[in-house]
Protein backbone atom coordinates (compact mmCIF):
# COMPACT_ATOMS: atom_id res chain seq x y z
CA UNK A 1 0.00 0.00 0.00
CA UNK A 2 0.77 3.88 -0.61
CA UNK A 3 0.80 6.31 2.04
CA UNK A 4 -2.22 7.98 0.37
CA UNK A 5 -3.86 4.39 0.59
CA UNK A 6 -2.72 4.20 4.54
CA UNK A 7 -3.86 7.75 5.09
CA UNK A 8 -7.49 6.91 3.96
CA UNK A 9 -7.53 3.95 6.33
CA UNK A 10 -6.80 5.50 9.23
CA UNK A 11 -8.05 5.63 12.53
CA UNK A 12 -11.34 7.14 12.82
CA UNK A 13 -12.30 6.80 8.85
CA UNK A 14 -15.02 4.37 8.21
CA UNK A 15 -16.33 1.59 10.13
CA UNK A 16 -14.31 -0.13 12.42
CA UNK A 17 -15.46 -4.08 12.40
CA UNK A 18 -16.85 -5.22 14.58
CA UNK A 19 -19.24 -2.56 16.09
CA UNK A 20 -22.90 -1.11 16.83
CA UNK A 21 -24.28 0.73 14.04
CA UNK A 22 -27.55 3.02 13.96
CA UNK A 23 -29.32 2.53 10.60
CA UNK A 24 -32.66 4.27 9.50
CA UNK A 25 -35.87 2.90 7.93
CA UNK A 26 -38.53 5.71 5.93
CA UNK A 27 -41.72 3.81 5.38
CA UNK A 28 -45.15 4.12 5.36
CA UNK A 29 -46.82 4.82 8.28
CA UNK A 30 -49.29 1.93 8.64
CA UNK A 31 -46.99 -0.66 8.34
CA UNK A 32 -45.19 -0.46 11.44
CA UNK A 33 -41.95 0.17 11.14
CA UNK A 34 -40.77 0.26 14.31
CA UNK A 35 -42.08 -3.52 15.12
CA UNK A 36 -40.79 -4.67 11.97
CA UNK A 37 -37.22 -4.03 12.54
CA UNK A 38 -36.27 -5.91 14.95
CA UNK A 39 -38.22 -9.12 13.45
CA UNK A 40 -36.13 -8.31 10.21
CA UNK A 41 -32.92 -8.56 11.85
CA UNK A 42 -33.48 -11.56 13.86
CA UNK A 43 -34.52 -13.24 11.20
CA UNK A 44 -30.89 -12.37 9.74
CA UNK A 45 -29.28 -13.28 12.78
CA UNK A 46 -28.19 -9.84 13.44
CA UNK A 47 -28.22 -8.69 17.14
CA UNK A 48 -30.84 -5.89 17.20
CA UNK A 49 -31.00 -3.30 20.21
CA UNK A 50 -34.91 -2.87 20.17
CA UNK A 51 -34.19 -0.71 23.17
CA UNK A 52 -32.32 2.18 20.62
CA UNK A 53 -35.57 1.92 18.21
CA UNK A 54 -36.65 5.89 18.11
CA UNK A 55 -39.71 6.68 15.57
CA UNK A 56 -40.67 10.06 13.91
CA UNK A 57 -43.50 11.04 11.79
CA UNK A 58 -43.31 12.92 8.59
CA UNK A 59 -45.39 16.06 8.97
CA UNK A 60 -47.99 14.40 6.66
CA UNK A 61 -48.59 11.32 8.66
CA UNK A 62 -47.50 9.26 5.97
CA UNK A 63 -44.50 8.53 6.85
CA UNK A 64 -42.13 7.56 9.62
CA UNK A 65 -38.52 7.30 10.15
CA UNK A 66 -37.04 4.69 12.54
CA UNK A 67 -33.50 4.05 13.71
CA UNK A 68 -31.89 1.44 15.69
CA UNK A 69 -29.14 0.08 16.57
CA UNK A 70 -27.52 -3.48 15.70
CA UNK A 71 -24.70 -5.13 15.94
CA UNK A 72 -22.12 -5.65 13.13
CA UNK A 73 -19.76 -8.60 13.11
CA UNK A 74 -18.34 -7.11 9.68
CA UNK A 75 -18.79 -5.12 6.33
CA UNK A 76 -21.85 -8.05 5.27
CA UNK A 77 -23.82 -7.58 7.88
CA UNK A 78 -24.45 -3.81 7.51
CA UNK A 79 -24.63 -4.28 3.57
CA UNK A 80 -26.77 -7.77 4.75
CA UNK A 81 -29.48 -5.04 6.89
CA UNK A 82 -29.62 -2.57 4.43
CA UNK A 83 -30.41 -5.21 1.54
CA UNK A 84 -32.52 -6.88 3.93
CA UNK A 85 -34.98 -3.78 4.35
CA UNK A 86 -34.63 -2.02 1.26
CA UNK A 87 -36.04 -5.29 -0.02
CA UNK A 88 -39.07 -4.71 2.15
CA UNK A 89 -42.42 -3.27 0.42
CA UNK A 90 -43.26 -1.02 3.28
CA UNK A 91 -39.96 0.40 3.84
CA UNK A 92 -39.05 3.14 0.81
CA UNK A 93 -34.86 4.05 2.22
CA UNK A 94 -32.90 3.26 4.25
CA UNK A 95 -29.90 5.61 5.73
Amino acid sequence: MNDASNDLQGEGRGFQFPCHIEITAIGLMEADIPGLLPTLFLQLGLEADAESINARASSAGKYVSVTMRFHAQCRADYDAAHGALRAHPAIKWTL
